[in-house]
């Protein structure tokens, strides 16, 4: 070569990289390119191999593309090549600002026929060199333009689906008809797939998808291929969580049964310690063994799972002074490796999963991932909280870096404590650097460090909870300990799940490594159905629902119905309530879980009890309307959808001050005066006495519930169906339907203070309702009969409930009902999390299963199936592109296997940011008067 040429390639490379830096990438919406009316040249660093051209020359004649026929699409072809590796692109002649794909292609030549095709309407570029190219040839062709059974015609062209794919497709519009095609390779016959023509029978115009996998020469469409409704339904899922009863206790506040371990072993005063039985806020006994003591207790409850708040060693105390309290509650975890000496070795532990399994009881742990006992300290003595905005993260370097874009990357800049926060942190004691276990738990730069939490904002996520230390889960190296510290737990006690704490204030990149990771190590230690629930300390379903529908926890606590059932209960609120309260239990539905596995409760440790409530809403009522109310919430916790959780002492009539350490009294007998003077529901006793009575009308009323919980399944894992509330204190009803059984039973609930009557229609007509509690129900006159218009009348006595059972299952249904999806609109552009509702045209026992296409996909993906009207999902489009194309399909199974469907084709379309305040990350949330 030449020193010209040698310079003129220089000169020619320094254009090359200069052209991304003055001209803009173009988009694919102008109307420039989508006219397909301008000239294209293949322009690269081979030009000058193939044509009089320079390299690079995009106004270069004989390297332009042509469309002869018509059908859309240019083409190029050259076998001039010599082997070698290239670059090109396709660009308007004359115009670098219109120039596609944004990146040059790499191609490799081997000295063969070279083809390069480009449609402008869709700016989609090929070639042979790194795709393969195939046409659908069929007897239709004419009907779209140019002619039949010809592998020449690009207007049928298949495009590769994306980059590096074997799949190839292109979708048309083909008149009604009998047609046969197949795929040809390389725009002729010498390669046609299949063997034998593919015949299409379209009885009206059609929008077709054709596929061809060019590794596996498979060829699909989506008439001949589609999945039928049946293929695409699913049952509603359940799980057998379902059939459990939860007690929730505080182990040293339940039974003390070994007083040698009241101390964990420690020398000193309360201060060392921390056991003072005098003192709410300090140990108080209570142990492993207390807890196998009164296994009968339990059993005889009808409790079939235990879940303990933390057992883990804890710091004994925390705080001076007036502020100094124990960690009797197990939140102020050191050692995440063994037990709380105050409760018993992990011996007696492991004692005592083995015995509740001998019983078929499972044993659920409460535990913590989002920080550690308070050990570090910040040597500045300021702890108020310092936002990422005032003060970012720095490597160890001191380059600001955004944790956000490491987490969940398995990847992490070197941190330096000295350096990386904006508060420096350190040990007051020396020894405190090895005081936690496992030891990567001393690292101090895997902690946030940025002051205590404000709980809001950010700083929900980054603050230190209450002065505990925050860990920092967005490092890959705090995902990889607590995976493997809980994953062990698994292996050497063999629990049965987990109840994780404070969920919300973990960043949500760490729960989609965490919870596949402990789920999928469970199943392999042999417990496919361990079960994992969320502390998400929030009433709104929307926001709950984000942590099993994106990071997949099998269920969350629903504090929506804490924040409604115990009111309905004490107050009297209109029964119009829950029914507006049941209606968001659509969010919860996906593919693997829903509202029916999420646990409810109605008090807890840190909000207080029912009982408590109950009292203040009504101080002066005698005790027996105390025990009605309390009896009447219970029943709504056991009968209404999801798994009933019971508050250790509420089945004793405990009551306390109020949340927090009011509402952790003892089980045995007290010596805390603020609890000894609760006047406790139903009983005489105090907690100055043993509190395992179970001849308390409480304990028997949960027992009896317990029985029929297990006795009837449509009442634990029934599909439930509203059928009553009114805007004032009353009645609310709803049938429980077990989808195999298919017995109606009816549950009416009145809050009333006053006998009430409600008249609501039920599945079938003159049928008859026997009521199975109470099983002498002489105000509502025993036997009940739906009339011929399949109108039900129930009579219920003041603060109680009533179930009733059908005599007969529903008769099966010969045909599935119609069906449409009512949202979202057909061609509607959507954002966010989209309602995707559906109705159908009677009023029958049904499922409706929901399935979204999305782009390209010929396939639908099954995403949720519902089991009570109104039939919704909520739909996530927020991971997926603008303009990207959604196909909804709504399929109703009428559980005798009939089905009908409908469908609905949607596109992602922009949010609008132009109102969007950008102050940091406050979420706020709302409730709609229709739900």
């Amino acid at each position: 070569m030449t020193v010209r040429r040698q310079l003129f390639a220089l000169f020619v490379l320094i254009a090359i990289l200069l052209i991304p830096l003055a001209v803009p990438r173009w988009s694919a919406s102008s109307s420039a390119a989508a006219s397909g009316l301008l000239d294209w040249v293949v322009t690269g660093n081979f030009q000058d191999e193939i044509s009089s051209c320079a390299d690079w020359d995009n106004a270069c004649a004989e390297t332009q593309m042509e469309d002869t026929d018509g059908d859309g699409v240019y083409r190029f072809v050259t076998d001039l090549l010599p082997s070698g590796i290239y670059e090109y692109k396709v660009v308007e002649s004359g115009n670098w600002g219109n120039a596609f794909p944004p990146d040059n292609v790499i191609f490799s030549a081997d000295g063969s026929e070279l083809r390069w095709y480009f449609e402008p309407g869709t700016t989609r570029v090929m070639d042979n060199a790194n795709q393969c190219i195939a046409t659908v040839v069929g007897d239709f062709q004419d009907e779209l333009g140019g002619n039949e059974w010809d592998p020449t015609n690009l207007r049928t062209l298949m495009w590769q689906e994306e980059a590096g794919s074997d799949w190839y497709a292109t979708t048309e519009t083909i008149p009604a008809g009998e047609w046969a095609y197949k795929v040809a390779r390389d725009e002729g016959w010498a390669a046609s797939h299949p063997d034998d023509n593919v015949l299409l029978s379209l009885s009206d115009t059609t929008e077709v998808t054709f596929r061809y996998n060019c590794a596996t020469n498979e060829v699909q469409d989506s008439v001949n291929n589609a999945q039928s409704d049946e293929e695409l339904v699913r049952p509603v899922v359940q799980h057998p969580i379902q059939d459990d009863i939860f007690y929730f206790v505080l182990p040293d506040r339940f039974e003390n049964g070994d007083p040698s371990n009241d101390t964990g072993g420690i020398a000193g005063t309360r201060l060392d310690h921390g056991f003072d039985p005098t003192d709410k806020g300090f140990y108080h006994g209570g142990d492993f063994a207390g807890i196998l003591d009164r296994m009968g207790y339990l059993e005889n409850l009808g409790i079939t799972s235990i879940w303990m708040t933390p057992i883990f060693k804890n710091k004994p105390v925390q705080g001076s002074g007036s502020d100094a309290s124990a960690g009797y509650h197990g939140y102020w975890i050191l050692d995440y490796t063994d037990t709380d000496p105050h409760f018993g070795t992990l011996v007696e532990l492991t004692n005592l999963v083995t015995s509740v399994h001998g019983l078929d009881i499972k044993l659920f742990f409460d535990i913590i991932t989002n920080h550690t006992a308070d050990v570090i300290k910040y040597q500045e003595g300021q702890y108020n909280y310092v936002s990422k905005a005032d003060f970012p993260y720095r490597d160890a370097n001191g380059v600001i870096f955004d944790d956000k874009d490491y987490a969940g990357t398995g990847t992490f800049p070197p941190l330096d404590p000295d350096v990386s926060f904006p508060y420096t942190p350190v040990f007051e004691d020396p020894a405190d650097g090895s005081i936690k276990v496992p030891d990567w738990l001393n690292d101090r730069t895997l902690y946030h460090n940025r002051g205590d939490s404000t709980f809001s904002g950010e700083s929900s996520e980054y603050g230190d909870f209450f002065g505990l230390d925050d860990l920092f889960t967005e490092h890959f190296a705090v995902v990889d300990g607590m995976t493997d510290i809980y994953q062990q737990w698994i292996s050497d006690v063999g629990i049965d799940g987990y109840r994780v704490d404070t969920v919300k204030h973990v960043n949500m990149e760490f729960w989609r490594d965490w919870v596949p990771a402990v789920m999928d190590h469970a199943a392999a230690e042999g417990d496919p159905d361990f079960f994992i629930f969320g502390e998400v300390f929030d009433s709104n379903a929307a926001f709950m629902s984000q942590y099993t529908t994106d990071p997949d926890f099998p269920a969350v606590l629903d504090f929506g119905f804490q924040s409604v059932a115990p009111s309905f209960a004490a107050n009297g609120s209109p029964t119009n309530v829950l029914r507006d309260f049941f209606l968001n239990d659509d969010y919860f539905t996906d593919e693997d879980s829903n509202v029916y596995q999420l646990p409810v409760f109605l008090g807890n440790h840190d909000i207080g009890r029912v009982g408590r409530t109950i009292q203040l809403a009504n101080p002066t009522a005698p005790d027996s309307e105390w025990v009605a109310r309390s009896e009447l919430a219970h029943g709504l916790m056991y009968f209404a959808r999801g798994v009933p959780i019971i508050y250790y002492g509420d089945e004793q009539g405990f009551v306390g001050d109020g949340g927090d350490k009011d509402a952790r009294q003892d089980m045995f007998p007290s010596q805390v005066a603020s609890y000894n003077d609760d006047d406790l529901i139903g009983t005489t006793a105090t907690t100055a006495d043993s509190n395992f009575d179970e001849s308390h009308p409480l304990y028997q009323a949960f027992a009896e519930y317990g029985d029929l919980y297990q006795n009837h399944v449509a009442l634990r894992r029934g599909a439930q169906i509203h059928r009553y509330s009114s805007d004032s204190a009353g009645i609310y009803a709803f049938s429980r339907i077990d989808r195999d059984e298919q017995i109606e039973y009816v549950i009416a609930f009145n809050n009333a203070e006053a006998s009430s009557q409600a008249t609501f229609g039920v599945y079938q007509a003159n049928e008859s309702f026997t009521p199975i509690y109470p099983t002498l129900n002489d105000a509502a006159g025993g036997v009940i009969i739906s009339d011929a218009d399949g109108q039900l009348t129930v009579t219920v006595p003041a603060l109680s409930f009533a179930i009733y059972r059908a005599t007969n299952a529903l008769p099966p249904s010969s045909a599935a009902p119609a069906i449409s999806i009512d949202s979202p609109q057909d061609g509607e552009a959507v954002l966010g999390r989209v309602e995707i509702a559906a109705s159908l045209d009677s009023d029958q026992l049904a499922e409706v299963t929901f399935a979204v296409r999305v782009g390209d996909d010929v396939e639908y993906t099954p995403i949720g199936t519902d089991n009570n009207p109104p039939y919704r999902l909520f739909y996530d489009t927020s991971a997926l592109e603008v303009g990207t194309a959604l196909s909804f399909k709504a399929i109703v199974n009428d559980l005798n296997d009939h089905y009908s469907s409908d469908s609905v084709n949607v596109t992602v379309g922009e949010e609008d940011n132009s109102c969007v305040a950008h102050n940091g990350y406050a979420v706020i949330h709302y409730f709609r008067d229709d739900g």
